[in-house]
Protein backbone atom coordinates (compact mmCIF):
# COMPACT_ATOMS: atom_id res chain seq x y z
CA UNK A 1 0.00 0.00 0.00
CA UNK A 2 1.26 2.82 -0.97
CA UNK A 3 -0.71 6.85 -0.42
CA UNK A 4 0.41 10.03 -2.89
CA UNK A 5 2.75 11.83 -1.50
CA UNK A 6 2.29 14.80 0.60
CA UNK A 7 2.32 17.15 -2.60
CA UNK A 8 -0.78 15.02 -4.46
CA UNK A 9 -2.10 15.35 -0.61
CA UNK A 10 -1.93 19.30 -0.19
CA UNK A 11 -3.41 19.46 -4.11
CA UNK A 12 -6.06 16.85 -3.57
CA UNK A 13 -7.10 19.11 -0.08
CA UNK A 14 -6.82 22.53 -2.04
CA UNK A 15 -9.13 21.62 -4.89
CA UNK A 16 -11.70 19.93 -2.40
CA UNK A 17 -14.74 21.34 -1.24
CA UNK A 18 -17.21 18.24 0.13
CA UNK A 19 -15.80 15.65 2.36
CA UNK A 20 -18.43 13.06 3.43
CA UNK A 21 -17.47 11.40 6.81
CA UNK A 22 -18.49 7.72 7.40
CA UNK A 23 -18.90 7.25 11.46
CA UNK A 24 -18.98 10.82 11.97
CA UNK A 25 -19.94 10.95 15.32
CA UNK A 26 -22.53 13.39 17.28
CA UNK A 27 -20.09 13.28 20.77
CA UNK A 28 -17.43 16.16 20.43
CA UNK A 29 -15.82 14.10 22.54
CA UNK A 30 -14.99 11.90 19.53
CA UNK A 31 -12.07 12.29 17.33
CA UNK A 32 -13.96 11.39 14.77
CA UNK A 33 -16.09 15.02 15.51
CA UNK A 34 -13.25 17.08 16.37
CA UNK A 35 -11.25 16.50 12.65
CA UNK A 36 -14.39 17.27 10.81
CA UNK A 37 -15.41 20.16 12.70
CA UNK A 38 -11.93 21.60 12.34
CA UNK A 39 -12.51 20.74 8.59
CA UNK A 40 -15.45 22.50 8.91
CA UNK A 41 -14.12 25.24 9.91
CA UNK A 42 -11.56 25.70 7.69
CA UNK A 43 -14.39 25.81 5.06
CA UNK A 44 -15.16 22.34 4.07
CA UNK A 45 -18.34 21.06 3.58
CA UNK A 46 -18.95 18.20 5.92
CA UNK A 47 -21.96 15.62 5.55
CA UNK A 48 -21.98 13.13 8.29
CA UNK A 49 -22.77 9.51 7.07
CA UNK A 50 -24.17 7.77 9.61
CA UNK A 51 -27.76 5.36 10.48
CA UNK A 52 -27.42 5.96 14.38
CA UNK A 53 -27.53 9.79 14.28
CA UNK A 54 -30.15 12.91 13.57
CA UNK A 55 -27.32 15.29 12.55
CA UNK A 56 -23.88 16.59 13.27
CA UNK A 57 -22.09 19.93 13.32
CA UNK A 58 -24.92 21.27 12.37
CA UNK A 59 -25.71 19.19 9.27
CA UNK A 60 -28.50 16.69 8.75
CA UNK A 61 -26.87 13.05 8.92
CA UNK A 62 -27.44 10.75 5.87
CA UNK A 63 -27.57 6.66 5.99
CA UNK A 64 -25.35 5.77 3.09
CA UNK A 65 -23.20 7.47 0.72
CA UNK A 66 -25.75 6.80 -1.93
CA UNK A 67 -28.07 8.72 0.33
CA UNK A 68 -26.01 11.93 -0.48
CA UNK A 69 -27.24 14.55 -3.39
CA UNK A 70 -24.51 15.81 -5.33
CA UNK A 71 -20.75 15.02 -5.88
CA UNK A 72 -18.52 13.96 -3.30
CA UNK A 73 -15.12 15.23 -3.55
CA UNK A 74 -13.38 13.17 -0.69
CA UNK A 75 -15.03 10.19 1.38
CA UNK A 76 -12.96 9.94 4.53
CA UNK A 77 -13.99 7.07 6.81
CA UNK A 78 -13.91 6.65 10.67
CA UNK A 79 -14.77 3.00 11.05
CA UNK A 80 -12.79 0.11 11.99
CA UNK A 81 -10.43 -1.55 9.37
CA UNK A 82 -12.67 -4.45 8.78
CA UNK A 83 -15.29 -2.42 7.52
CA UNK A 84 -13.11 -0.94 4.60
CA UNK A 85 -13.91 -3.65 1.60
CA UNK A 86 -18.02 -3.22 2.23
CA UNK A 87 -17.18 0.40 2.65
CA UNK A 88 -15.04 0.45 -1.11
CA UNK A 89 -17.76 -1.37 -2.68
CA UNK A 90 -20.30 1.41 -1.87
CA UNK A 91 -17.44 4.32 -2.63
CA UNK A 92 -17.41 2.56 -5.78
CA UNK A 93 -21.00 3.38 -6.68
CA UNK A 94 -20.69 7.16 -6.16
CA UNK A 95 -19.12 10.00 -7.90
CA UNK A 96 -16.63 10.16 -5.62
CA UNK A 97 -12.31 10.80 -7.20
CA UNK A 98 -10.90 10.11 -3.31
CA UNK A 99 -11.36 7.19 -0.53
CA UNK A 100 -9.41 8.57 2.80
CA UNK A 101 -9.76 6.22 5.88
CA UNK A 102 -8.12 8.22 9.00
CA UNK A 103 -5.03 7.21 10.92
CA UNK A 104 -4.66 3.84 12.24
CA UNK A 105 -7.51 2.78 9.61
CA UNK A 106 -6.10 0.02 6.63
CA UNK A 107 -6.91 -2.74 4.86
CA UNK A 108 -5.25 -4.08 1.90
CA UNK A 109 -8.51 -5.81 0.21
CA UNK A 110 -9.70 -2.26 0.02
CA UNK A 111 -6.85 -0.66 -1.24
CA UNK A 112 -6.49 -3.30 -4.10
CA UNK A 113 -10.17 -2.90 -5.47
CA UNK A 114 -10.12 0.61 -5.09
CA UNK A 115 -6.71 1.50 -6.80
CA UNK A 116 -7.34 -1.40 -9.85
CA UNK A 117 -10.72 0.70 -10.85
CA UNK A 118 -8.49 4.11 -10.64
CA UNK A 119 -9.38 5.71 -7.50
CA UNK A 120 -7.22 8.13 -5.19
CA UNK A 121 -6.70 6.17 -2.09
CA UNK A 122 -5.18 7.19 1.32
CA UNK A 123 -4.98 4.93 4.47
CA UNK A 124 -3.57 5.85 7.93
CA UNK A 125 -3.22 9.33 7.16
CA UNK A 126 -5.39 11.77 9.78
CA UNK A 127 -6.93 14.54 6.95
CA UNK A 128 -6.51 17.46 10.03
CA UNK A 129 -3.21 16.84 10.37
CA UNK A 130 -2.56 16.82 6.66
CA UNK A 131 -4.25 19.61 5.70
CA UNK A 132 -2.33 21.13 8.68
CA UNK A 133 0.70 20.55 6.87
CA UNK A 134 -0.07 21.46 3.20
CA UNK A 135 -1.42 25.00 3.78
Amino acid sequence: MENPSREEIGRILKRSRRIAVIGLSDNPARTSYTVSQAMQASGYEIIPVNPTIESALGVKAVSSLKDIEGPVDIVNVFRRSEFLPEIAREFDEINSPVFWSQLGVVNEEAYSFLKEKGYTVIMDRCIKVEHALTR
